[in-house]
């Protein structure tokens, strides 16, 4: 074989090599995080739950970090309630469950607590593919409406808790 035929074969051999690699990472990449618009869509989603029952709540979707993407806070809502819906998103992504479960685990001993948590319920992970893509609270109400309305932005963007 001359010399240019090896060459030729090194390069189509490190070319299958690179392509492999890409591939496999392609694989192996974590779930797209939350888009903008995902999180407009999940908010939008929340608050025609919360007005459809006249709650006058605090919401906040936020991403994987916790940093809010968007922040809603409706008139008369009370500050306070600003407060609590942060301190939900920094439970559940500290924790890796929603607020309640976090509350229950508490509970029974099963885990130790996080500085600053809450264990109201209305805080949840969003997740896609099994993976965290960001999270998203209201306060307001009580728990388990505030639980509600974060379900229905969770659902409005087809995302699991």
């Amino acid at each position: 074989m001359s010399r240019r035929s090896l060459a030729l074969l090194a390069v189509l051999a490190s070319g299958l090599l690179l392509s492999h690699d890409r591939i496999e990472a392609q694989a192996t990449e974590p779930a797209q995080g939350l888009t903008y618009e995902e999180a407009r869509i999940a908010m939008d989603a929340a608050e025609a739950e919360a007005r459809a029952n006249g709650w006058n709540v605090t919401i906040i979707v936020a991403d994987p970090e916790g940093v809010p993407l968007y922040l809603r806070r409706f008139g008369g809502a009370r500050p306070r309630s600003y407060e609590i819906a942060t301190a939900k998103i920094l439970t559940v992504l500290g924790s890796g469950m929603s607020t309640g479960e976090y509350a229950a685990a508490l509970a029974e001993g099963r885990i130790e607590p996080i500085e600053g948590a809450v264990t109201f319920e209305g805080g949840y992970l969003i997740r896609r593919g099994g993976e965290i893509i960001g999270a998203i609270s209201a306060s307001g109400v009580r728990g388990s409406e505030d639980a509600q309305i974060v379900r229905a932005g969770i659902a409005a963007i087809g995302a699991t808790p």
